[in-house]
Formats: structure tokens, sequence, C-alpha cells
């Protein structure tokens, strides 16, 4: 058994309200999981708690997220414990309209001269016609793939073969 830095004490309310986001099982998964670790970490029953490898290996999730739901609950609680903060980074570069765009020129028959649409032609219209100011191909691909959009297929579903 390791040693545990931060011990989970659950109180009656708090351990039945975990208990029932487990049993409901509509929330995202995260939440459920953290859930799980706080239950399973829990030192006030008579078994105690788990480590944090046991846990790990129970539920098939990582030990840092184990070690990290232990801490944010003994620093902040349950409430901050189960929830994330928002995440950082670049806002998308498409917005719904601008995907829903993407989506339908790539259905159009390609240019002049093509015999079918490439994401760097694709790029190069969406700029055209002023949905974004600079776009790359890159992401004209993660969008389409996004979209389940398979612009290689013909509509019928025939391979071609």
């Amino acid at each position: 058994m390791g040693w545990k830095r931060y011990r989970v004490g659950l109180r009656l309310r708090d351990r039945r309200l975990l208990e029932s986001i487990v049993h409901k099982g509509v929330r995202k998964a995260r939440i459920i999981n953290r859930a799980r670790i706080l239950l399973l970490a829990d030192e006030r029953p008579k078994e105690g708690g788990s480590t944090d490898e046991e846990i790990a290996k129970t539920l098939g999730i990582s030990l840092r997220m184990v070690a990290a739901t232990r801490e944010k609950f003994w620093r902040f609680g349950v409430s901050q414990a189960l929830e994330e903060k928002p995440r950082s980074g670049h806002p998308p570069k498409l917005s719904g309209r601008g995907e829903a765009m993407l989506t339908t020129i790539a259905c159009t028959e390609a240019p002049q001269g093509r015999s079918r649409w490439t994401l760097r032609l694709l790029a190069d219209k969406l700029v055209e016609l002023e949905e974004v100011k600079s776009i790359s191909h890159e992401t004209v691909r993660r969008v389409l793939k996004k979209t389940s959009s398979n612009r290689g297929k013909s509509a019928s579903g025939a391979s071609g073969r």
C-alpha cells in the first residue's frame, strides 16, 4: 500500500451525491470517473480507502488523474474536484456557418480543369468567399474529418472498383 498525501474523507451527504452521480450516469464520463475515484479513495468506511494504484487499475485510468482528483478534493472540496476548468486554446477558425459552407463547397463540382476539390483549393475558396481571412489546408482537413465528409467517394457509396 502506497502512502496517500491527500486523504479523502467523505461526509455522508457527499457520499450520497457521488453515488447518485455514478448510478444515474447522466453526466460527462470525466465527472463520473472523478466521482468513482473519490468513492474508492474515501477512508471513512471500515475498508479504508484504496491506494491511487488500486483505483487507477480498477477504473482503467491514469495514476495522474487519481492523484489530481484527490488533491482537488483535499484543497477545494467535492464540487470543485468533480468539475474541470474551461480549457484554454484558440477559438475555432471556422464558425458553424463556415463549416457548413465548407461542406457544401466540398460537395459541389470541382473547379474547371480539376477532377476534384483538394484541401488547398477548399481553403482558397473559403478565403475568396471572405468566410475567413486565412485558413490552412490542415484546418480544412480536420473540419471535414469531423463532419465525416469523404470527398473521394461517390454519393451512391459505390467504391468505383
